[in-house]
């Protein structure tokens, strides 16, 4: 299983639309505290529209927490990174995966990373900026990781127009 966690997330609307894809993804998503927001706050509401209550997330209470009740790989998405996204493989249906991404203003604590180098990833950019949006990230690296796993069980057609909706006249 695919899972997305949030390391201390700051912004309801990043982590709204992070809720949305992964209701949309069939993807776990755990967010570690402190949360910058109210996880009923109308900003994280708006953001991941109705697909709130079709998300399943579980909250913790520090890195700690959430570490020793989730086994499995995790992979660090941090600027600091030596491997980009794209040089793993995700395909191993053995274990789950736990791509983990840190909060907007400062990322994941370089304590955490040091522990665990190897998995430290990127996504690559050029100068002109520190980081990309994080729900942007999350899409980014998720969507590879769905890819690389032929997209699992996701729809490879509109459920509500059907399949030949752009061939019909």
């Amino acid at each position: 299983m695919n899972h997305i966690v949030l390391f201390e997330p700051e912004i309801p609307q990043n982590t709204g639309n992070i809720m949305r894809t992964c209701a949309g993804t069939n993807t776990k998503l755990h967010l570690i505290k402190p949360l910058g927001f109210s996880l009923d706050e109308k900003h994280l509401r708006r953001s991941a529209v109705n697909y709130f209550e079709n998300c399943d997330f579980t909250v913790y209470e520090n890195f700690e927490d959430f570490a020793n009740k989730n086994k499995g790989t995790y992979y660090y998405l941090t600027r600091y990174g030596n491997n980009t996204y794209t040089d793993f493989n995700f395909t191993s249906n053995n274990e789950d995966i736990y791509l983990i991404f840190g909060k907007e203003s400062t990322g994941i604590p370089k304590e955490i990373l040091k522990h665990d180098l190897e998995h430290c990833l990127r996504i690559p950019t050029n100068d002109k900026i520190r980081a990309l949006n994080l729900s942007n990230c999350v899409a980014i690296v998720l969507f590879e990781v769905l890819r690389q796993q032929n997209f699992n069980d996701l729809l490879r057609s509109d459920p509500f127009k059907g399949a030949n909706y752009l061939s019909n006249e």
